[in-house]
């Protein structure tokens, strides 16, 4: 057992003496800081002696999807997109497969000190201009990786390159049909309806980030993205479903349900949802006809989600979902996801 039981995640002697041995110019002792949990990547501040700062990600404690936290996936895309120098990321430092190091692989990548944009206390340090510079910075971002070719950055083999949504689809009703907490007959229906209206793809595959928003990009001093980060859930897949999902991350003020409790884009200085749609579109020239479905299936998808956490809330888990509320506010948000996917649905069946 480690002697520093507050380092949550960690052995600290341990990685330590990884850390010392595996990192150029490292110096012990090192100051661990926890600095992001819950049911994702644990991401943790590591400052050794000299005060240099680097940061530390392994798997979340406890179980979860094979492939959500699969560190050496994470490692391969980061270091391709940074080989590249087609998308801003940290640079990857020193990567660890053996886990009797702490429990699990890790690997240590820089840390790039800037602004994240969580809610609407760090939104309101910026003012109109400067807001809009971060929200072109976040699209362009987004468009820089889902225009990239693939095989030119190495990432050719990372997933299939075709029917993202239809496997989407069938996975998470799978991940509900496991969980098996409660009897959801509109889950139900809608997969047999998203499944119906699924449209042609109307764009190459990409690099889907698979959770891209502000809280996952730290912003640099003149507010350009300087890094993308919490490439865990990346895969190949269709553009235009993995932009749809972030748009609905996109809160307009007044809007009396989202899917941020404090969604940053509520403050009154940046651009409204349609206008962020708007931007993507002209900057890839994809066609966004079939706009609706995916937002309709990103509600459906997001609905899955939570359902799991409910799930895991009912068999005690804990983790990094203590602020979701009892289990009953959970089940309540589903449901108020999965009418909205029922409007929506109802809008192109």
């Amino acid at each position: 057992m480690s002697s520093h039981p507050d380092v949550r995640g960690l052995e600290v002697e341990s990685v330590t003496d990884w850390l010392t041995t595996n990192l150029a110019s490292a110096t012990a002792p090192f100051r661990f800081e926890l600095i992001a949990a819950g049911g994702s990547n644990l991401t943790y501040r590591v400052t050794d002696d000299a005060g240099r700062v680097v940061a530390l990600r392994r798997p979340p404690e406890g179980q979860g999807l094979a492939t959500a936290h699969d560190m050496d996936r994470e490692w391969r895309i980061m270091s391709a997109l940074g080989a590249a120098g087609a998308v801003p990321v940290p640079e990857c430092l020193a990567q660890c497969n053996d886990a009797a190091v702490t429990g699990a692989p890790f690997y240590v990548m820089s840390f790039v000190d800037g602004l994240i944009i969580r809610d609407t206390k760090d939104a309101a340090t910026l003012d109109r201009a400067q807001a809009e510079i971060a929200t072109a910075s976040l699209i362009a971002a987004q468009v820089g990786f889902h225009t990239l070719d693939l095989g030119a950055v190495g990432l050719g083999d990372l997933g299939r390159h075709d029917g993202y949504v239809t496997r989407q689809l069938k996975r998470w009703r799978t991940q509900i049909e496991r969980a098996d907490a409660r009897p959801v007959p509109l889950l139900n229906d809608l997969h047999t309806r998203l499944v119906a209206a699924t449209p042609p793809e109307r764009a190459r595959p990409a690099l889907a980030h698979g959770d891209y928003r502000f809280d996952n990009v730290v912003l640099g001093a003149d507010l350009d993205v300087a890094a993308v980060l919490d490439w865990e859930l990346c895969t190949t897949g269709d553009p235009i479903a993995d932009f749809a999902w972030s748009a609905q991350y996109w809160a307009d003020p007044g809007e009396d349900f989202t899917w941020l409790v404090d969604a940053p884009t509520r403050a009154p200085a940046f651009p409204r949802r349609v206008e962020v749609i708007r931007q993507y579109e002209q900057a890839t020239g994809f066609d966004l006809s079939d706009f609706a479905f995916y937002e309709a299936f990103s509600w459906w998808k997001h609905a899955c989600i939570v359902e799991g956490v409910y799930a895991r809330r009912l068999r005690g888990a804990q983790g990094g979902m203590t602020q979701s509320g009892p289990p009953s506010d959970i089940a309540g948000r589903v449901d108020i996801m999965l009418e909205r996917a029922h409007e929506l649905v109802g809008a192109i069946d």
